[in-house]
């Protein structure tokens, strides 16, 4: 007596095949991208960022240097914030 292996598929079967072949390949990928991730990563510290507020000479100058304040201004509003002689602004 002979064995017959029937080899074709119903519409599920190749459904089921091909389910499962996207997510053999998925995984395949998600696990290279993740020890790519994993092995190209420096053991630098992370950067910790503080939210301190800018030194106002240092926003007064980038005023300045945008053109936002003027000359006579600047050099106003820098002996204020130094607390020397204050020179009027002409208007």
């Amino acid at each position: 007596m002979m064995f017959s292996y029937n080899h074709n598929l119903s519409g599920w079967g190749w459904f089921g095949m091909t389910i499962g072949m996207i997510v053999f390949w998925g995984l395949l990928i998600a696990v290279g991208v993740f020890l790519y991730r994993s092995l190209s990563r420096t053991d630098a510290p992370p950067t910790s960022y503080t939210t301190a507020a800018p030194d106002p000479r240092q926003i007064l100058a980038e005023r300045y240097a945008r053109g936002e304040i003027d000359d006579d201004e600047y050099q106003h509003r820098l002996a204020t914030l130094s607390g020397g002689p204050r020179h009027p602004v002409a208007s």
